[in-house]
């Protein structure tokens, strides 16, 4: 029989710290069969990644296997040595991490970095180097050669996250796990690298171990599924089976937490938080918070077969009783001031590039009224980091630009704004890591911004400390912890609340959920709509995820190659007349029939007349291509095309 391309067998793993283990899985068993996708989803910090290290033999200093049997291609990890252990990554299994900017080395080229995976496999230099070019094309990113010969700071997350794709499927591995590997793309790419991930798997017979939180991601690529808990295995078995119908309480929450409704509605929430790690739980690990729990629950383990799956449930036959929760009324919208408080006007931004000219944004005008949400959506490279950038005064624009806030003009640069300009205008990174400071502890990082809120002192600057803190789901036991001592999800959480400290006007969100599983994004999102009703803050959400655009956006603006494709209410953009380019990344995303042909043009030269005419599958001819179409608005919805709006409906075949 050929052996399984990974094998858990009882596997226990427990943390060194200060001198006691900490028990991180408890009992977890599953195999990934030969040429099979298996998926692994569950909150942060319980267990997935751990499973992903132990998986390569990759655990740090201080954690190890206690008790268990791992087995990759047959061959137990814990009887190899460094040497075997070394080929075996070389040759059998590769790793897609979940934050590329420290998985790929800040000293070297990109193109260095993905031959070296060549060089490794016996080729030789020329050979590599050209073997990695054509790797990126795969991974459809514009210009390879560009990119080849750039550093990982001068990539967009999306862009360094594709890189290590490329450098994973370098060797056409037995094992491919990817731990989080599409949080930083956008919905075009995700599905293009979907579909090479599932093509890898139909030539090669390549056995996936996919690590997510993106529940819609799981169900299109997995064949089955586990689901993690507290270092538990609480639910296994095939993936449409546990989607469609989950049998423990935890499963069914977390597809109870994915946004399905428009602006207001909020969202179902998991109440509680994960027992800390090493936590010693009689009974049923998710007791505690458990809407089925009863005195059994807190007593004896449930182990359950049902066949075909198995459920860690007393209670497995009343899952599907829970239904969705009841609805929760509609927040009652903010009292907004009469006009716009930000405005953006004929804003343009170019960057000089090895000698050329990369006009990121292109003549932008935008508005944002208090209390209002404008979602900036559109594919890794379209401008809209640039945008928020420019916005809050960390890149100068171009000549001729106009910001302004309550109708007074906005200095160029951060360093020239008053103070109250700076608090009114904070931000999210997408990436915590990169946003928090790794030497100071989380309250340091909430609690210096309000070192400079008048007023707060003493035991009233805690209260406000710790209200943060419980705002965003975070325990006060993690007060003297440092980033790198945090799971990605909950460093993320972190910065949303040093953010909100400031108690700003206007928050400019850039993938502030991309990071969190679908629990917190949940907490997050209704946080979001919370402290909008109440304080009337504005939000400029940029996000590749549309199913968070469309909970929380009122008004959306599609940015392609730093245009503006199309802008207007939601409720239009995803349902009525679209740019195809909107209806492009609503495709990608699971909805509408538009596919895009062909590969993204570089943005060092963008194409003539309408820049996405080269890629667009409703082109009406050569007016396409020799002149740019204006920004023309009909009824609030604004669309940059040459389709006559009536017939640019979403198709119906």
């Amino acid at each position: 029989m050929t052996p399984d391309a990974l094998h858990l067998d009882a596997v226990e793993i427990a943390y060194r710290v200060r001198g006691a283990d900490l028990v991180v899985l408890r009992d977890v068993s599953f195999a990934v069969r030969p040429g099979e996708a298996y998926g692994l989803v569950g909150e942060s910090g319980c267990g997935k990644s751990t499973v992903a290290l132990a998986a390569i033999g990759g655990l740090p200093r201080n954690g190890h296997v206690c008790a268990g049997r791992i087995t990759v291609r047959g061959q137990a990890l814990d009887g190899l040595d460094g040497a075997a252990l070394r080929r075996l990554r070389a040759h059998d299994v590769s790793m897609v991490y979940q934050d590329p900017g420290r998985a790929l080395n800040p000293a070297l080229t990109v193109g260095r970095q993905v031959a070296e995976a060549y060089e490794l496999l016996g080729r030789d230099r020329a050979s590599a180097h050209a073997a990695a070019e054509a790797m990126l094309g795969q991974v459809r990113i514009a210009a390879p050669a560009r990119v080849m010969a750039s550093y990982p700071h001068q990539l967009s997350g999306g862009m360094q996250q594709r890189v290590l794709i490329a450098m994973a499927l370098a060797k056409n591995p037995a094992l491919l796990i990817l731990d989080e590997p599409t949080t930083g793309l956008d919905a075009t790419v995700e599905a293009e690298v979907l579909d090479l991930v599932a093509a890898l798997r139909a030539e090669m017979g390549t056995a996936i171990l996919l690590i997510s939180h993106n529940l819609s991601l799981v169900g299109r690529l997995c064949d089955r599924l586990g689901v993690l808990y507290a270092g538990s295995l609480v639910e296994e078995g095939p993936a449409a089976d546990l989607l469609a119908d989950p049998r423990h309480p935890y499963t069914a929450g977390l597809l109870r937490c994915v946004p399905r409704g428009g602006k207001g509605r909020v969202l179902a929430t998991i109440p509680g938080l994960p027992p800390p790690p090493g936590s010693i739980v009689r009974g049923c690990v998710f007791a505690p918070r458990c809407p089925l729990a009863d005195a059994a629950c807190a007593i004896a383990p449930p182990p359950t077969d049902l066949g075909r799956r198995i459920t860690r449930c007393h209670h497995h036959d009343r899952v599907p009783t829970l239904g969705d929760p009841p609805p929760q009324p509609v927040r009652a919208p903010v009292r907004t001031a009469p006009g716009p408080l930000l405005e953006i006007a004929d804003l343009s931004k170019t960057y000089s590039v090895a000698g050329s000219t990369l006009q990121a944004l292109c003549d932008v005008s935008l508005s944002l009224g208090a209390g209002e949400t404008l979602g900036v959506v559109g594919e890794s490279g379209s401008g809209k980091t640039t945008l928020a950038r420019v916005l809050l005064g960390l890149a100068a624009p171009d000549a001729g630009a106009r910001l302004a806030l309550d109708g007074a003009d906005l200095a160029p640069r951060v360093s020239r704004r008053d103070a109250a300009q700076v608090r009114a205008l904070q931000i999210v990174f997408q990436n915590p890591d990169s946003a928090l400071n790794r030497s100071h502890t989380v309250r340091i990082l909430i609690g210096r911004p309000l070192h400079r809120l008048g007023g707060l002192r003493g035991a009233a600057r805690r209260v406000r400390l710790l209200a943060l803190m419980q705002s965003v789901r975070l325990p006060e036991r993690l007060l003297p912890s440092r980033p790198r001592q945090l799971s990605g999800g909950i460093k993320q959480r972190v910065a949303i609340a040093r953010a909100f400290a400031g108690r700003p006007r206007v928050v400019v969100c850039d993938e502030p959920t991309s990071a969190l599983d679908v629990s917190v994004q949940a907490v997050i999102l209704n946080l979001l709509g919370d402290l909008q009703a109440r304080q009337g803050v504005s939000y400029l959400f940029i996000s590749h995820d549309l199913a968070v655009v469309r909970h929380l956006a009122d008004r959306v603006a599609v940015l392609y190659l730093g245009r503006l494709m199309q802008v207007g209410p939601a409720e239009m953009v995803f349902g009525a007349a679209r740019h195809p380019y909107t209806e492009a990344l609503l495709s990608a995303a699971g909805e509408g029939r538009i596919r895009l042909a062909g590969e993204p043009p570089s943005p060092l030269a963008p194409p003539s007349g309408c820049v996405f005419h080269t890629r667009c599958p409703r082109k009406l001819g050569p007016v396409c291509e020799i002149e740019e179409p204006p920004l023309a608005e009909a009824d609030g919805n604004a669309i940059r095309c040459h389709i006559p709006r009536e017939a640019l409906a979403p198709p119906t075949a």
